[in-house]
């Protein structure tokens, strides 16, 4: 790995991305937006799936793929065929880090596993994300609606007298995928200080465990299943939505102090001083009548209004947003990219700041086979080869 430039921490280092859908490739954009060289590795007919999965669409690509591939470059290589393999495994031997989140067994059939990797580079950093992990059956695929459903996280989603609902989006990916980032960089550190490498192996299954966090310790303490709840919260009350005359705002009244607050905000003063909410522990015991209270308070006024007087007396509260209506007021980091197909998309960026950095990827997504000769370049595949390959279905070039 060679020293950064231009202030990007991980300038130099090369990743090769064997993964797609999206814990992988949340992963390696992570990276990437810190400036690591990130080639994106497809299979000439069609690529990453991902890219189908629309609408809706920008210049042919879906913006469930633009969402999570900015700063990479792509190669179409098929990796059943001996000769691509032997390339994959070039590419493999040039690079720092190597990813990938084949069904189990996927990549020791291409001949392309940590033990394979490790032949041609000994001090790669190899990370695998599955589903499952070790857990039989050993070849079960991983989806991160099937592993919502049987980590507990649906069971805990919903309202109370409703059905388990998943979140809103693929969320146990995006841990998986932020869990990866996070383990490579750590196994990365452990090289510059060892001269070792090693296998990273993260599933979505450990991830979706993870992130229960207190509901998960919860059920281990007191052998009792956790409820839904809906918006509110088992252990804070007032904690929860609540609906306003146009809309919806969602109060935090964390702790006595802020309920007091409330009571104030709100000109309920009766309802601090009444002891059946007196504290935390009682308002939960209290829950029903309290709630029926505010939510008689709360539909007389619009949740901006709500927003605004609950701020100002230092009490957390939002309205709760669309998300095009959100991404504009909460002024989110915003990048216009310049697509390949003509015309720019416009993706939201990274979710940290590097001071005097300016991390975020500096190139779009790329078209399938973007930059296949332009990486195959780089180990010496020269133009005869190229076209050879290409003939034969073994790569795809992108004309842009």
């Amino acid at each position: 790995m060679s020293q950064p430039v231009n202030g990007l921490p991980l300038a130099g280092l090369r990743i090769l991305d064997f993964s797609r859908v999206l814990a992988g490739p949340y992963a390696t954009m992570t990276l990437a937006d810190l400036g690591a060289d990130v080639v994106k590795i497809e299979h000439p007919a069609g690529g990453d799936e991902t890219r189908a999965w629309g609408p809706p669409f920008a210049g042919g690509e879906s913006a469930y793929f633009l969402s999570v591939n900015r700063g990479k470059r792509s190669i179409a290589l098929d990796l059943k065929d001996p000769e691509g393999r032997e390339l994959g495994l070039d590419l493999c031997a040039r690079a720092d880090v190597v990813i990938e989140n084949f069904r189990p067994g996927g990549a020791a059939r291409l001949g392309l596993d940590y033990e394979a990797v490790r032949q041609r580079r000994p001090d790669i950093v190899y990370c695998t994300i599955s589903g499952f992990g070790a857990r039989e059956p050993r070849d079960r695929a991983g989806y991160d609606l099937t592993v919502q459903a049987e980590s507990g996280l649906m069971a805990i989603t919903g309202e109370a007298d409703g059905e388990p609902t998943k979140v809103g989006v693929a969320i146990v990916d995006v841990l998986a995928g932020l869990n990866a980032a996070t383990a490579i960089l750590a196994a990365l550190r452990r090289r510059d200080l060892t001269g070792e490498g090693g296998l990273v192996e993260v599933s979505l299954l450990d991830s979706a465990f993870a992130a229960l966090v207190h509901v998960g310790t919860n059920a281990l303490l007191t052998g009792a299943e956790p409820q839904r709840y809906g918006n509110a919260h088992p252990s804070i009350v007032p904690y929860q939505s609540f609906r306003a005359a146009d809309g919806w705002i969602a109060v935090a009244a964390a702790n006595d102090g802020l309920y007091a607050r409330l009571c104030g905000a709100i000109e309920r003063p009766d309802l601090a001083s009444d002891r059946r909410y007196a504290s935390n522990e009682a308002r939960v015991l209290n829950r029903e009548p309290l709630i029926a209270e505010l939510e008689t308070v709360f539909a007389g006024r619009s949740a901006e209004d709500w927003q605004g007087l609950l701020l100002a007396a230092g009490v957390p509260a939002g309205k709760i947003r669309g998300v095009g209506e959100a991404l504009r007021t909460g002024k989110a980091r915003t990048r216009l990219m310049d697509h390949a197909t003509g015309g720019a998309v416009e993706l939201v960026g990274p979710p940290v700041e590097l001071a005097s950095v300016e991390l975020g990827a500096r190139t779009p997504p790329p078209l399938l086979g973007q930059h296949t000769a332009e990486v195959l370049g780089e180990v010496g595949v020269g133009d005869d080869r190229l076209a050879s390959l290409e003939e034969r279905g073994v790569i795809a070039r992108s004309p842009a």
